[in-house]
C-alpha cells in the first residue's frame, strides 16, 4: 500500500473517531438536559401537591373546629334538657308517692266498709233464712214444691193470654179499616205454589207404515243422526206401532222436530241434505208462530205497548206446560183474573194485568240460563223497559223478593186460582193418593189427635181431638200449628183448610 493511501485511511478513522466522539458528547449533553427538565418538572408538581395538601390541611382543620363547636352547643343544650326532664320526674315521683299514700289510706277506708258490709250481708242471709223456713213452715210446702207450683200457674196464665192474644189480634185486624180489608182480602186467597212442575218432554209422531222408520233411520243411522244434530233432539225409534218419539226439554225445539220430522214423512225425501232444510224452514215458521202468539196472547189480556223481544218471549210459553196446563194460556187468564180482583179492590189495573202476563215469563228462558223462573223472567223485563213495580211483582210472586204492593199480592193470588181451580191441572192418582195419605199422616202427628180425615180431594183436613187431652183454647193453637207443618213439609196445589173438632158429649138415660 502506498503512502497516500495509509494517510488516506488514517484520515478517515481519526475523523470517525473524531464523529463518534462528538456524537457521544452531544447525547450526553440532551441526555443530561432532559433530565434537569423532568427534575424540574418533578419539583413543580411536588410543590404543587404540598400546596394543595396544606390548603386541604387547613379546611379540614376549619370544618373539624366547626363539628367540634356545634357538638359542643348540642351537648350543652342536651344537658341542660336532661335537667329539666330530672326535675320533672323528681315532682311527678313526689306526686305517685302522695298519690300511693292516698290510696292506701282509701284501701283501708274500703277494707272497714267492706267489712261492715260483710257483717250485714251475714245479718241478712241469716234473716232472710229465717223468713224462709217460717214461710216454709206456715204454707207447709218446701221451696222446690212451691217454685214448681209457681211455674206451673205462670206457665198455664201464659197460655190463656197467649191464646186471648191470638183472638184480639184477629179481632182487631178485620175491624181496622179499609186499608187493612184490601190486603186481608187478597191475602185470604193467595197461597204458594210449587216451583216444582211436571212437563211433558215427549212427543210422538205418527207414521203411516212401519217401512218409514228404516228410512228416517237411513242406512247406518246417517238420517237419524242428522236430524237428531240438525233439531237438537233425541228420536225414539221402539217398537211402538207406526210411530215415532221425540225427547227434548226444549219445548220449542221439540215443537220444531215434531213439525219437520211430519214434513218428512209427507214429503218422503229423507237424506241428510234434506233434513237439514227441512229443519232450517221449520224453525222460521215456528220463531214467526211463536211472535204472532206473544203479540195475541197480549191482545188478549189487555196489555198493549210490549216491546217486540218480550212478546217473542212470552211467545215462546204455548208450547210450554206444568201439570198438562198451558203456559200461555195460564199467564193470559192470570192477567184477566188479576183485573177482576184489582178492580174489586181499587189496585192498579194496568199493573196487574202487565204482572199478571208476564209473571211466568222467566219459564221460557229457564232451560238456557241458570236462576229461578220468578227471578229471571224479572231481570229480563228490567233489561226491556217493563215499570219497576211489575218487575216486583213477577220477582215475588213466589216470595223469592218482598211484595211491595197489594198489586204484588193480587197476581200471587191470581196466579194460584190460575193454577188450582177444577180442570186447570191434572194430577196422576198415584200423586194423589201419597198426598192425601201425607195430609192426614201430618194431622195424625200432633199429641191429643183422635182422627182426620182429608175431604174435598185434600182441600180441608178436619181433625178430631180428645176432648179430656185439648180444651178450647189449644184447639185454636192446634189448627195453627197444623197449618203451619203442612206449608213447610208439603206441596200442594191452592190452598188447604185445617178444621179442628173438639166436642164433649154428655149421655143418660131416663128409667
Amino acid at each position: 500500500m502506498s503512502s497516500d493511501s495509509l494517510m488516506t485511511v488514517i484520515f478517515i478513522l481519526v475523523a470517525l473517531a473524531a464523529g463518534l466522539i462528538a456524537g457521544f458528547f452531544v447525547r450526553h449533553f440532551q441526555a443530561q438536559r432532559e433530565t434537569r427538565t423532568r427534575q424540574s418538572e418533578g419539583q413543580r408538581i411536588l410543590e404543587q401537591a404540598q400546596a394543595k395538601a396544606r390548603e386541604i390541611e387547613l379546611s379540614s382543620r376549619d370544618e373539624a373546629l366547626k363539628l367540634r363547636g356545634e357538638a359542643e352547643s348540642e351537648l350543652s343544650r342536651r344537658r341542660s334538657e336532661l335537667g329539666k326532664e330530672e326535675e320533672r320526674l323528681g315532682q311527678r315521683r313526689a306526686d305517685v308517692d302522695r298519690r300511693l299514700d292516698q290510696v292506701d289510706k282509701r284501701d283501708q277506708t274500703l277494707s272497714k266498709r267492706q267489712s261492715a258490709l260483710d257483717k250485714r250481708t251475714n245479718d241478712l242471709e241469716q234473716q232472710v233464712h229465717q223468713i224462709v223456713v217460717e214461710l216454709e213452715r206456715v204454707s207447709g210446702m218446701t221451696r222446690e214444691e212451691a217454685k214448681s207450683k209457681l211455674l206451673e200457674q205462670v206457665e198455664r196464665d201464659a197460655r190463656n193470654d197467649m191464646v186471648r192474644v191470638i183472638h184480639q189480634i184477629e179481632e182487631e185486624a178485620r175491624q181496622e179499616g179499609d186499608r187493612r180489608a184490601r190486603e186481608i182480602i187478597a191475602d185470604a186467597i193467595q197461597r204458594v205454589a210449587s216451583d216444582h212442575v211436571a212437563e211433558i218432554s215427549v212427543s210422538v209422531v205418527p207414521l203411516p207404515s212401519d217401512e218409514m222408520k228404516g228410512r228416517i233411520i237411513g242406512r247406518n243411522g246417517r238420517n237419524i243422526r242428522a236430524f237428531e244434530k240438525a233439531a237438537g233432539v233425541d228420536v225414539i225409534v221402539d217398537d211402538t206401532p207406526e210411530a215415532v218419539t221425540i225427547s227434548c226439554f226444549d219445548s220449542v225445539r221439540r215443537e220444531v222436530a215434531r213439525r219437520s220430522m211430519e214434513r218428512l214423512v209427507l214429503d218422503g225425501r229423507i237424506h241428510p241434505a234434506h233434513i237439514e232444510k227441512i229443519v232450517a224452514d221449520t224453525r222460521d215458521d215456528v220463531e214467526q208462530v211463536i211472535a204472532e202468539e206473544g203479540e195475541r196472547a197480549a191482545f188478549d189480556a189487555g196489555v198493549p205497548g210490549l216491546r217486540p223481544e218480550i212478546t217473542k218471549k212470552l211467545g215462546r210459553l204455548k208450547f210450554r206446560t206444568s201439570y198438562g196446563q198451558n203456559q200461555l194460556a195460564h199467564a193470559v187468564e192470570t192477567a184477566q183474573l188479576a183485573a177482576v180482583i184489582a178492580s174489586e179492590l181499587k189496585a192498579d189495573l194496568a199493573a196487574c194485568k202487565m204482572g199478571g202476563l208476564l209473571h211466568d215469563i222467566g219459564k221460557a228462558m229457564d232451560h238456557e240460563v241458570e236462576g229461578t223462573h220468578a227471578m229471571l223472567g224479572a231481570e229480563f223485563c228490567r233489561r226491556h223497559g217493563v215499570p219497576e213495580k211489575v218487575v216486583n211483582i213477577i220477582a215475588s210472586h213466589h216470595h223469592e223478593v218482598e211484595q211491595g204492593s197489594v198489586e204484588a199480592v193480587i197476581v200471587e193470588s191470581a196466579d194460584a186460582i190460575s193454577g188450582a181451580r177444577p180442570g186447570a191441572r191434572r194430577e196422576s192418582l198415584e200423586d194423589y193418593i201419597k198426598r192425601i195419605r201425607a195430609l192426614e199422616d201430618v194431622a195424625n202427628s200432633f199429641k191429643g189427635v183422635s182422627e182426620s180425615y182429608a175431604l174435598q180431594a185434600g182441600r180441608e183436613i178436619r181433625v178430631i181431638v180428645k176432648p179430656e187431652d185439648i180444651d178450647d183454647l189449644e184447639a185454636t193453637q192446634l189448627a195453627r200449628e197444623v197449618a203451619k207443618k203442612i206449608e213447610e213439609g208439603m206441596n200442594y196445589p191452592g190452598q188447604i183448610k185445617v178444621t179442628v173438632i173438639r166436642e164433649t158429649r154428655s149421655v143418660d138415660y131416663a128409667r
